[in-house]
């Protein structure tokens, strides 16, 4: 008895470890920072479409986190890390990481020029995402795989 719950705490902390690691890998860090700039978009975008009432707080956050993350996003992109883990990244990330960095760039820049000046009411958060729209555009054109 004592031998199958030892058996079963090696398994299960096996389990944990490995999920861990998991979650270290680019792949990983790369779509759950993806996953964040999306929440925040999607937080503008309902106070742009009159869905929330507009809210300075969520605004910045959804800036701040946009800024940040995608400062963080072209280094989740080494070599090797081209497969696994179901990615839409296309070649060119790889083959031209100076220009697929630039857009992060270009994107990074935009949000954090829309912070200095900070929307200060609906409309005004309607244009700061047209302004987003068109850098993410940009970028999921040429280095993403369209979606099915």
């Amino acid at each position: 008895m004592r031998l199958s719950s030892c058996a079963l705490a090696v398994a299960a902390a096996s389990l944990c470890l490995s999920s861990a690691l998991a979650q270290e890998e680019p792949q990983v860090v790369r779509q759950n920072l993806m996953k964040e700039i999306g929440r925040s978009v999607g937080a503008m975008g309902a106070i742009a479409k009159g869905e929330k009432p507009y809210d300075a707080a969520v605004v910045e956050q959804s800036l701040t986190t946009i800024s940040t993350n995608i400062q963080a996003f072209p280094d989740q992109f080494p070599p090797g890390s081209e497969e696994g883990h179901e990615t839409d990244a296309l070649p060119i990330v790889w083959e031209r990481p100076e220009e697929f960095r630039s857009q992060a760039d270009e994107l990074y820049s935009e949000a954090q020029a829309l912070l200095a000046a900070m929307p200060a009411d609906q409309a005004a958060v309607g244009e700061a995402m047209r302004r987003l729209g068109a850098t993410c555009s940009d970028c999921h054109e040429t280095f993403r795989a369209k979606k099915q």
